[in-house]
């Protein structure tokens, strides 16, 4: 019998709570739940307002894995919705997690949780913008951290702030909260961005997605930009061998990093980070740190 749980007045069925959903760890969906549970406050102000799509693996990582936008069937009605555009003509429905019982909710489905650029109810008007680096073996985290600098440098020139996280997997993401605008403006910077880290790194970084180009250097991927593009949020859990968490870390961490250890972060982890350093990516949620998005360079007046 599926146990239904009383959370803030909203009635769950939580299902299959000893299963491991890691087995290189053993880590259970039970302790998936507790983790959500554990880092919910800076969690849900990272995924406020947002449309998530959910890459869901209830079988774990070496089990099938759906990628959904639309709202799993039986969603409850309590759940909030927003229309997303998915076409000039049609819009769909994507769930917007609010509260704790609607986090609970989507946690039981076993999901790694992905946004986009922007909010609900602006489409396609950015407020952050999101460089992905990931490594070409035998390149690491490590060739990462020395190509989030230059980059954290350059924006900062640019009167932009960049805060970073692990991805989750093999590299980092770098976020960088900006005034609203739209998404095709963000994406063309960001690739204006990526192209000049590599005519300035050239030995360390690519700007496009050739798997010839890239053994041994960085992908600056800009392309999360576009409108329809999600990235893993802060804090979410990945669907690899281990509960890998994506997780923000300071800049002097990314200074310190000579191991890829040094910048791997499992669930357990992410408490006592908390409890030591607050929420690294807080920022981001402050309009005061929000940049304005320069003028192209070669864009008319």
């Amino acid at each position: 019998m599926t146990p239904i749980t009383l959370v803030e007045g909203r009635r769950i069925a939580l299902s299959n709570l000893d299963k491991v959903l890691y087995p290189e760890t053993g880590f259970t969906k039970g302790e998936v739940l507790h983790y959500y549970a554990t880092v919910a406050v800076p969690f849900l102000a990272h995924i406020h307002n947002r449309p998530l799509s959910f890459l869901r693996y209830p079988d774990g990582p070496d089990g099938q894995l759906f990628f959904t936008k639309n709202p799993p069937p039986g969603t409850p009605a309590w759940v909030k919705t927003t229309p997303v555009p998915r076409s000039e003509d049609l819009s769909a429905e994507q769930v917007v997690v609010a509260d704790m019982p609607s986090l609970m909710w989507a946690a039981n489905l076993v999901v790694e949780f992905h946004t986009p650029q922007w909010p609900a109810g602006s489409p396609a008007v950015a407020d952050r913008m999101i460089l992905d680096l990931d490594p070409g073996p035998p390149a690491t985290v490590v060739e990462c951290c020395a190509a989030a600098l230059w980059l954290r440098d350059r924006l900062a020139a640019d009167g932009l702030h960049a805060y970073a996280k692990t991805s989750g997997s093999k590299g980092m993401h770098l976020a960088v909260p900006l005034e609203p605008v739209p998404s095709e403006q963000v994406s063309a910077y960001a690739k204006q961005l990526a192209q000049e880290a590599e005519r300035e790194l050239p030995d360390l970084v690519v700007h496009r997605m050739a798997k010839a180009l890239r053994p041994g250097k960085v992908l600056v991927d800009h392309s999360q930009n576009a409108a329809a593009k999600t990235t893993a949020a802060p804090y979410t859990l990945r669907a690899r061998a281990r509960p890998s968490v994506s997780a923000p870390v300071s800049w002097e961490e990314v200074e310190a990093c000579g191991s890829p250890a040094d910048l791997a972060f499992l669930a357990d982890d992410i408490a006592p980070r908390l409890a030591r350093d607050g929420d690294l990516f807080g920022p981001l949620t402050d309009l005061d740190r929000a940049g304005r998005l320069p003028r192209l360079r070669g864009a008319r007046s």
